[in-house]
């Protein structure tokens, strides 16, 4: 009997200790990694930060020509030499004020997220079955903050309202300490008090996991949760302030703003306030629902984003571009056209989910999948996979409004320089690499449901393309 009973309690342990570290097989994140993955990621870890510096370089020292800082090295008799000194002249240096600025914004939008009223929204379940609450007030936040700016620079007088342009340079060095800092930070974190345990992910690979993460849903508290929080708010609620921080620049060195730079804070305030507006819908988006937290969200939402998705207004102050009517009319429908595509997009999804499939979508009762799924806690789920509508034409086709708005942001600068550029190349590169992610997860998720919705809705992304 007492064998027995060892023998159980054996058993038990081993039970345990798999939903304490999934190690097996599930939907979710990949774990069984190959070794060319290992090196894609090495290659990512090591060349964002180079690359994210070398933009600054280009616009900073060379009016955003992308070419140009390497041209310069590649033409001199000693490149070493010549390398040496452009990264002594051009490099972005600490600055005390500029780190303190930084932290400050950062401690004022955790302050916000905390306090501020919120309403309570709910992700999608996590393959360990949790189904985790988060505040959502971002709108809020993002209204307060630009007040305070703009209040701090027109009336108050406490700043310029150029002050982050005339401080990148020491942000971006404070941005990248933050976000390396987070990055360990969590990857320790994850060993050592991890919040949700049974959603942990590792790979064996020390780098991959570095990248990818391995706490799915990093948290302090109940609320408190890391990927909202750094995604939404030091980043996204930065994205429109930056902008209109270069505008004010533009104004003080040419006398007036351009109509390129308004259409680019108005392309790019409408993507910002459509996702505060929308932040309980953006809880069940990949970010969220699916991605883990480690250096590609924890360095990426504190550098990358702020940084790489602003090159436009960059270019704008160095470059000054005054379109035609026509070109801002075209520009202008180009992205207004991708919002209304994904806007659309995403509402009959919502709709279908608020409504369990029981609606219509153009005019017809919606087609639906109803499938199940199990968690690794045991338990058997419902959901459902809309197939009808745009979800009908393609099974990403909100990603081709988020391209059309994404290529219209880079419009704005004309056509001189490739640099600008970069955003829709980099969007179309991620948002490819998402779909082939969505349908590894899926399949694993729904299985025979996801072959039954692959038959239905054959194209990916573009109908009778791709």
């Amino acid at each position: 009997m007492a064998v027995q009973q060892r023998k159980a309690l054996g058993q038990e342990a081993k039970v345990e200790k798999k939903i304490d570290a999934q190690v097996g097989k599930t939907w979710g994140r990949d774990r069984d990694v190959s070794f060319g993955t290992i090196l894609i990621s090495l290659g990512i870890l090591v060349l964002s930060p180079l690359w994210v510096m070398y933009t600054y370089i280009s616009c900073n020292g060379y009016s955003c020509a992308m070419s140009a800082p390497a041209l310069e090295v590649y033409n001199a008799s000693n490149h070493l030499e010549a390398l040496s000194t452009l990264l002594v002249r051009e490099m972005p240096k600490f600055s005390p004020y500029a780190t303190r600025l930084f932290f400050s914004w950062l401690l004022f939008q955790a302050v916000l997220y905390t306090i501020l009223p919120a309403q309570i929204g709910y992700g999608q379940r996590t393959p360990a079955g949790h189904l985790l609450p988060y505040k959502v007030n971002g709108l809020l936040a993002w209204i307060i903050s630009h007040a305070v700016y703009a209040a701090g620079g027109l009336y108050f007088g406490w700043w310029n309202l150029s002050i982050i342009r005339d401080n990148w340079g020491g942000l971006l060095i404070a941005a990248n300490l933050y976000g390396y800092f987070l990055t360990f930070f969590c990857f320790i974190k994850a060993y050592t008090f991890p919040s949700h345990p049974a959603d942990r992910k590792f790979s064996g690979s020390f780098i991959y996991d570095l990248l990818m993460g391995i706490e799915f849903n990093p948290r302090f508290g109940k609320y408190f949760d890391f990927k909202l929080f750094h995604n939404g708010r030091p980043g996204i609620v930065a994205w429109t302030m930056i902008n209109l921080s270069f505008a004010a620049a533009q104004y003080q060195e040419i006398g007036y703003v351009t109509n390129s730079m308004i259409l680019l804070n108005l392309l790019h305030a409408t993507y910002v306030l459509d996702f505060f507006y929308n932040e309980d819908w953006y809880l069940r988006t990949i970010d969220i629902a699916h991605d883990h937290f480690g250096f590609y969200l924890a360095w990426g939402d504190s550098v990358w984003l702020p940084w790489m998705y602003t090159l436009q207004s960059h270019y704008l102050l160095r470059n000054t571009v005054n379109l035609t009517p026509i070109q801002f009319a075209f520009t202008f429908a180009v992205g207004f056209t991708g919002y209304f595509i994904f806007r659309s997009v995403n509402h009959q999804k919502d709709i279908v989910r608020s409504t369990n499939g029981e609606c219509m979508i153009w005019g017809k009762p919606a087609k639906v999948i109803r499938t199940s799924f199990v968690t690794s806690d045991g338990k058997t789920h419902k959901s459902l996979l809309l197939c009808s509508g745009y979800w009908g034409l393609s099974r990403h086709f909100n990603y081709v409004g988020d391209l059309l708005i994404s290529l219209a942001m880079c419009m704005t600068c004309g056509v001189k320089h490739l640099l600008p550029y970069f955003y829709i190349i980099y969007m179309t590169i991620l948002l490819l690499h998402r779909i082939q992610r969505d349908h590894t997860r899926c399949k694993g998720k729904y299985g025979k449901f996801w072959e039954e919705y692959e038959k239905i809705v054959p194209y990916k992304l573009i109908p009778y393309v791709y």
